[in-house]
């Protein structure tokens, strides 16, 4: 029988403890004895704390100390709006902790897919595996104490807003190093739950690699969580069209392009009896995959006899019977078929793989990727004059969304926007298949990265490939609150209004005639008196606390203009605070 000896460590000085308030509280009280009480409550509290589980050194940061008395907000960068048709998209400069603090007000279980790339924490600069860590402002170097709590504390912190931004079947996807990939994983555990895990794909960054100390470094990981309480629906590889070169002629799928596959493949029969029958060819051979013995009868309709063979049809002896149409027949001296009698056939069967079906049904990906190397993504930013240390390629985040075989219109979040790759992928993949998706990315702006870089990627794309696509530029700003009732500070707050609408709905208000935003009673009422604008409107978002008389009511509900009721929770937890 197994003792848990740290239970019993506990128990013990929780006895203890309880010895001492019992004998604290027979002594006359004061003051002290009741900060003794006190005292012992928060130890009690701290030895009943965490039992398993990532135990680190929990550390504040400067934004923490900012968002104690300020509440973020968002102002456009109007000079930088990019309008080219298409879904409104939205970049976010500012600490991405901020950032992620209003996507909480506007996204809460509206996200998703959400892809990051944090640094790594090598504790080394510019290091080409991932890079080191900024924390408040100061290089965290491989000699720091707290390397690796720095780095789980501030990740912990934005990980559990992102577990509220995904939908109920949302996923995330982590590229991590293998300093921070241990870790990573127990606080992904404890965050979206040990049962949430899809899986850990390990990617080869480049193809050829002779540093290190013991063993070359080519690889990094990417976990891959969901996030919800319901399991995204199954996976699927990406298939590749370019190998569809054939195009049907008749049937259902006439003009449906396709491919052959192999009809059979080697394995051990005794565990596959039903894969082992006889398929009738055009000119009536009969044909089998290759084996030591053969059943001396036509298995079509007929459960196959068990054999010591090596060869079975891709497909059981009732999928055959439900699926001949797929099937397709090529004469050839060189067949590997046999006939009943042990001869070569003349035939060689195929079975068809239409490409309309592949994109519905294809196979589960692979934890191992080799094709997306370091190289490609380097590449990429050098043809738009980009200087940027080692970005990620815009093809393995578009393979990322691919494969989660979701909807083509989902919303996709990247809160480590580095280079834009995200963005840049989405575009891409969007070009591609029609698909409607958007992204929302945010970053700091330290050495000018979100205006260098990240943003001007994006634009160069769309302009370089003519994506439509558009793209507005936030930065986050602070109301100062601390000391201040909300009344005091509410109608700064009511100038940010018309940006969280923005973001929420994924719009744009400026120069444009169909839709309309008013927040007080006088913006109302100067709306209405507006004729040429009002009857140009189609939508009015209007302030939740804005109470139309009938005469307004009327003339909205004349001129058919939806109106929504902008919600009242973008502030809500101030005043209520």
């Amino acid at each position: 029988m197994s003792t848990n000896i740290s239970k019993k460590k506990r128990d013990d000085l929780l006895d203890k403890i309880k010895q001492i308030r019992a004998f604290i509280a027979a002594a006359p009280q004061d003051e002290n004895t009741g900060n003794l009480l006190s005292y012992l409550s928060e130890l009690e509290k701290d030895v009943n704390g965490k039992k398993y589980g990532l135990v680190f050194e929990e550390h504040r940061e400067k934004i923490d100390e900012v968002l104690d008395t300020h509440t973020p907000v968002l102002s456009e960068e109007k000079d930088l709006f990019i309008d080219n048709g298409g879904q409104m998209n939205f970049l976010i400069e500012g600490d991405n902790l901020a950032s992620l603090k209003l996507l909480e007000k506007t996204h809460k279980g509206k996200i998703d897919l959400i892809y990051i790339d944090p640094p790594y924490n090598t504790g080394k600069k510019n290091d080409e595996q991932g890079g080191g860590f900024i924390y408040d402002d100061a290089f965290v170097d491989e000699n720091d104490m707290f390397i690796h709590s720095k780095w789980i504390s501030f990740m912990d912190k934005r990980l559990k807003i992102a577990k509220k931004l995904l939908s109920k079947d949302g996923v995330i996807f982590i590229s991590i190093g293998k300093e921070e990939n241990a870790p990573l994983r127990i606080l992904c555990d404890e965050i979206f739950g040990e049962k949430n895990i899809l899986g850990q794909i390990v990617r080869r960054t480049k193809t050829t690699s002779f540093r290190g100390n013991y063993f070359a470094l080519r690889l990094d990981y990417i976990l891959c969580y969901c996030g919800g309480n319901v399991f995204p629906k199954k996976f699927m590889d990406v298939t590749d069209k370019s190998k569809y070169t054939k195009i049907e002629t008749e049937g259902r799928y006439k003009g449906e392009a396709y491919k052959d596959d192999t009809a059979f493949y080697l394995s051990t029969l005794e565990t596959r009896p039903n894969q082992r029958y006889w398929i009738e060819c055009p000119d009536g051979e009969l044909v089998i995959p290759p084996g030591e013995t053969f059943p001396l009868h036509n298995c079509d309709g007929e459960k196959a006899t068990p054999n010591n063979g090596d060869g079975v049809w891709r497909w059981e002896v009732e999928q055959y019977k439900l699926k001949k149409e797929y099937l397709s027949f090529k004469k050839t001296s060189r067949s590997p078929l046999l006939t009943p009698t042990g001869e070569k056939a003349h035939w060689n069967v195929y079975t068809k793989s239409y490409f309309c079906e592949k994109e519905s049904d294809g196979n589960i990906p692979t934890e191992l990727l080799l094709d997306f190397i370091n190289r490609s993504g380097t590449k990429e930013l050098k043809e738009l004059d980009i200087n940027f240390l080692f970005p990620k390629p815009s093809a393995l985040i578009a393979y990322l969304i691919q494969i989660t075989n979701k909807r083509k219109n989902i919303m996709i979040l990247d809160f480590f926007a580095g280079s834009g790759t995200t963005g840049h992928a989405v575009m891409k993949l969007n070009a591609e298949d029609g698909g409607t998706r958007r992204f929302i990315l945010c970053t700091n702006n330290e050495n000018g990265i979100c205006r260098d870089v990240t943003y001007e990627r994006i634009r160069r794309v769309i302009d370089k490939e003519d994506y439509a696509a558009s793209l507005k530029y936030y930065k986050v700003d602070y109301v100062p609150i601390s000391d201040r009732m909300y009344y005091e500070y509410a109608d700064e707050l009511l100038r940010h209004i018309r940006e969280l609408v923005e973001l929420e709905n994924g719009i744009n208000f400026t120069g444009n005639e169909e839709i309309a935003i008013v927040l007080t009673e006088d913006e109302l009422a100067a709306f209405i008196a507006d004729k040429d604008r009002f009857a140009k409107c189609r939508r009015l978002y209007m302030g939740h606390d804005l109470l139309p008389d009938e005469e307004q009511e009327a003339a909205l509900f004349q001129n058919k203009i939806d109106v929504s009721i902008i919600p009242d929770y973008y502030y809500r937890d101030l005043q209520e605070g």
